[in-house]
């Protein structure tokens, strides 16, 4: 396979959806990173790395060298975002990264405007958007998309493209008929369906395109039959959903340490205050429920409890999130974990994690648009499920559970890049060593 593995030649696209707080986070840390002014901390293709052979070889070559990803002095940027602020004014209005910083990367970030956006109020209630596309119909607007993708592709001389969606989470919605088929889907596109999202616009006109898409929030948008049908017919990658960030990512960290010791959870109560875009646009029900389905399933999918009624049977799991100006982007989360152990003895965990959300899912987004890009050159098409790492809610084949337990995602990541890179996959069993000890012996 790794013969097969295209070179990252010429200029890599990153084109984003909603150049809010995350994506412009991302977008100016890359930009500093490449003037060193900035390290990319938290990007595992930057300073992540991966053992390759036994461990006796001694071989952890970081990831950017052991397998061909883009370098990030050969990135382009660009997106789409409902207000026309500049990517500079954008990140000034996010509150994310110090003035200082901004003004020592202004004429970069300045250039670099965003497309107007596929907007739908009905979609995100407490936004109103103001750079927003018209057209006749949803499908007219995906064709409008794609000749902004297009026309971004040959300004800027780009030999390939990626596209990370990184906007607000739309309201719930359930897959539908209109879902289930490229035909219906098309259809649906010209008959102005309400079922179908924005963010299946941009989706739509991307993998009709063969350019992979990646979904950072917890809407459908790509987990839907018809476009992981058409992604299997182009040929691209798709990923999602919901980057993994502060409470969550927590939670996929302790969850799976409690089960490994065995040890019983009753209670799991969760709150967060925020005061960005995101936490605005989540002040509303519809949107709420969209991010809530996504956090709740972690805690069931990573203890299973109808595997270990015992343990974890009785589970009340409560998430709350709420709107609060004051802190901007800086989230503040509290868990409060009751817990039991030997002879049924109740014990109590409290976290306070006052995280940066987008300085936490900005190496996400970054990393999705290294890695599906070479999945893209690996001909790896259809769901990434190796990129489960980064997700609150991954998406995987329907008839799979996802997974959840961030240690065994890393471990499916690592050992998806050994695959392709021809690489011996690494079990961790060991025992190898000890026998070859004893018959030296």
């Amino acid at each position: 396979m790794k013969e097969q593995i295209q070179e990252a030649e010429g200029k890599l696209g990153i084109l984003i959806p909603g150049l809010g707080a995350v994506g412009t986070t991302m977008i100016a840390g890359v930009i500093a990173s490449n003037k060193g002014l900035a390290r990319p901390v938290g990007a595992l293709t930057q300073m992540g790395n991966i053992r390759v052979g036994k461990r006796t070889e001694n071989r952890y070559p970081l990831i950017k060298d052991f397998v061909p990803l883009a370098n990030l002095n050969d990135i382009v940027f660009g997106g789409w975002d409902v207000y026309s602020d500049n990517v500079f004014e954008s990140a000034l209005n996010a509150k994310v990264l110090e003035p200082g910083m901004l003004h020592a990367i202004k004429p970069e970030l300045e250039a670099i405007k965003p497309m107007k956006a596929v907007f739908d109020k009905s979609y995100i209630k407490n936004l109103d958007g103001t750079n927003v596309k018209e057209a006749a119909s949803k499908y007219e607007l995906a064709k409008l998309v794609a000749a902004d993708i297009k026309a971004f592709k040959e300004e800027n001389g780009c030999n390939r493209i990626v596209i990370v969606w990184c906007g607000s989470t739309e309201k719930y919605i359930e897959p539908s008929a209109v879902h289930e088929t490229i035909e219906s889907f098309e259809e649906g596109l010209r008959n102005n369906d309400p079922a179908i999202a924005p963010s299946m616009i941009y989706a739509y006109a991307a993998i009709k395109m063969g350019i992979p898409f990646a979904n950072g929030a917890p809407n459908l948008t790509v987990d839907i039959p018809a476009l992981i049908e058409l992604a299997k017919e182009t040929e691209t990658p798709i990923a999602g959903k919901d980057f993994k960030t502060g409470q969550t990512l927590m939670k996929t960290i302790l969850a799976p340490g409690l089960q490994a010791r065995a040890l019983g959870v009753r209670g799991w109560f969760s709150t967060n205050i925020l005061g960005n875009r995101d936490g605005l646009v989540l002040d509303d029900p519809d949107n709420f429920k969209t991010k809530e389905v996504s956090k709740l399933s972690v805690l069931e999918d990573i203890l299973q409890p109808d595997i270990n009624p015992e343990l974890y049977g009785d589970l009340y799991h409560k998430v709350r999130i709420n709107y609060y100006p004051p802190h901007g982007d800086n989230k503040e989360s509290w868990d409060n974990i009751d817990i039991f152990g030997w002879m049924g003895y109740s014990m109590q965990i409290k976290i306070n994690f006052l995280c940066r959300d987008s300085i936490l899912a900005a190496p996400i987004v970054l990393d999705l648009a290294l890695f599906m890009d070479l999945a893209k050159r690996a001909n790896m098409s259809g769901i990434q499920e190796w990129l489960s790492f980064y997700f609150k809610s991954p998406q995987t084949a329907p008839e799979l559970r996802p997974e959840h337990d961030i240690f065994k995602q890393l471990i499916k990541l690592q050992n998806t890049l050994r695959h392709i890179m021809g690489e011996d996959l690494i079990t961790h069993l060991g025992l190898d060593y000890y026998q070859e000890l004893v018959e030296a012996l």
